[in-house]
């Protein structure tokens, strides 16, 4: 029986701790936070309710896996409700479509909103998608990142490697296969699920639309955030131990191998093992003591492009708005002016600065638990943003600016049919300085690195550190961010520490 220390309690940290503890191990989880869910947050106020962070769950069979492994069913732990529309688009030329739950039924309503033949194209990309998720979710989704070697598990084919075709990115993907304008703004849209630009992120990222659709959007009635807890509740249940406001400073190196953490106040935790569950690039930067054995992660994280970060309203809405979707998105004239401001390149070239005109995101469920009575609405706002940074980029503390894009905000829901300013009881802006606080994600940078660039995913920390003995879990490291890739990279951290 190892001891093993897990720092975080996102989902990352709370799956590895659950599956570690149900191996027989000794666990401590330590939060900084008076509660656990991570960037899985959740905000209430006079009868309001928001998640605050992810609100929609995807490939429902990673938390099946979760659960069964740990002693109980997931149905026996949350109440997950498909979401039928998945979710509805709103294009610059006014044209709207409402995307099934159901994948057979998505064709049918591609053709009736774009023309007639939208679903035929969409077929065409879901059926290289398809091809590239079957290739890739064993050696890559499912299996410790081993630097070339993942690379030479990939290649054994040459015709999986054309199917994947690295070379080539998710816009070059969708201009090869899909002729409508829309589709292609559709599919840009999900280089936004890593924090990516569609402009320099891989064509493999066509699998996220994949997998949404072919195994569903849902919903955990009561809140997202039910499922942090859920997880939490098993790990305790399988005896690990879950300290909230209890930061770490330190992790412990002796003899060149982790040796636990020291505390906040001074304390010191020791373990065998350390399961580091925030951001990398500040484990690497300020938990772990500078040596030569993390000279080369530091040095992958040094090349990589940050993700992007994101820019929040919590409505609090007097009145209903008729025929509104649990999710809308609502697409601006120039997607390309989008990514050239929250990455600072193109015609922002150096200067990362908030979108004047942004895609808007709104999430705004139909569940009595985020709203006081059935005349109110609890809207949560997104659009995408530049991570903080004051000393080369977007200053969020600047004073005035986060009430000033607020306002604009509100302002380009109004064009676009969602004009909702005289029903606001009240909002909450929430900005990159603020998720950086709150989780210690460097910058507010929502997925740590980006995956803009062919050898993005192979830059991205390794769940195996260089230090033995320390293993990282979450959206920052392999395989990536969103919730099925942060629940897989605990598995994969479990299945290296193997059971007692």
């Amino acid at each position: 029986m190892a001891r093993v220390a897990v720092v975080g309690a996102g989902l990352g940290g709370l799956a590895a701790a659950a599956r570690l503890a149900a191996q027989g191990h000794a666990v401590t989880v330590l939060e900084q936070a008076p509660q656990v869910g991570g960037k899985l947050g959740w905000y209430a106020r006079d009868g309001h309710g928001f998640d605050t962070g992810p609100s929609l769950v995807t490939l429902p069979q990673v938390y099946r896996d979760l659960f069964a492994a740990t002693g109980a069913a997931l149905e026996d732990a949350v109440d997950l409700v498909r979401l039928d529309p998945a979710v509805a688009y709103r294009f610059p030329d006014g044209t709207r479509l409402a995307v099934p739950g159901e994948a057979a039924r998505i064709p049918a309503a591609l053709d009736a909103a774009l023309g007639a033949d939208a679903g035929t194209q969409w077929d065409r990309l879901t059926a290289r998608a398809e091809a590239m998720w079957r290739i890739t979710e064993q050696p890559f989704l499912r299996s410790p990142l081993a630097g070339a070697g993942t690379l030479a598990r990939l290649a054994r084919s040459p015709r999986d490697v054309a199917t994947v075709a690295p070379w080539q990115t998710l816009r070059g993907l969708g201009a090869e296969l899909l002729d409508s304008p829309a589709l292609r703004m559709l599919l840009d849209r999900y280089a936004t699920y890593s924090g990516s630009d569609p402009r320099r992120a891989p064509a493999v990222l066509a699998t996220v639309p994949y997998v949404e659709q072919r195994f569903g959007s849902w919903y955990v009635r009561g809140g997202l955030r039910r499922l942090a807890l859920a997880v939490a509740a098993r790990a305790a249940e399988r005896g690990a131990v879950v300290r909230t406001g209890c930061p770490v400073e330190r992790v412990l190196v002796e003899g060149g191998r982790a040796a636990g953490v020291r505390l906040a106040g001074g304390g010191v935790l020791p373990a065998d093992v350390v399961v580091a569950a925030g951001d990398a690039a500040g484990l690497y930067a300020d938990l772990l003591p500078p040596g030569r054995a993390t000279r080369g992660v530091r040095r992958d994280l040094a090349r990589s492009t940050p993700s992007l970060s994101g820019f929040v309203l919590l409505l609090a809405l007097r009145g209903r708005t008729p025929g509104l979707a649990h999710h809308t998105v609502l697409f601006p004239a120039d997607y390309d002016a989008e990514f050239d401001a929250v990455f600072g390149v193109g015609r922002h070239a150096g200067a990362p600065r908030p979108v004047p005109d942004p895609t808007v995101y709104v999430s705004a469920p139909d569940d009595p638990a985020t709203r006081p009575d059935d005349d109110s609405e609890s809207w949560f706002v997104l659009v995408n943003a530049p991570r903080h940074d004051p000393a080369g980029g977007a200053d969020w503390d600047a004073p005035g600016l986060a009430d000033r894009y607020a306002a604009r905000v509100l302002d380009v829901l109004a064009a676009r049919g969602l004009d909702v300013r005289g029903r606001v009881r009240w909002s909450v802006a929430r900005t990159p300085a603020d998720l950086e606080r709150d989780t210690r994600s460097v910058g507010g940078s929502i997925y740590g690195t980006s995956s803009n660039g062919a050898r993005a995913a192979f830059l991205r920390p390794a769940n195996a550190s260089p230090v033995p003995g320390l293993f990282l879990v979450g959206g920052s490291a392999h395989p990536g961010g969103g919730l099925p890739l942060v629940t897989l990279s605990a598995e994969i951290v479990a299945a290296m520490v193997g059971p007692a």
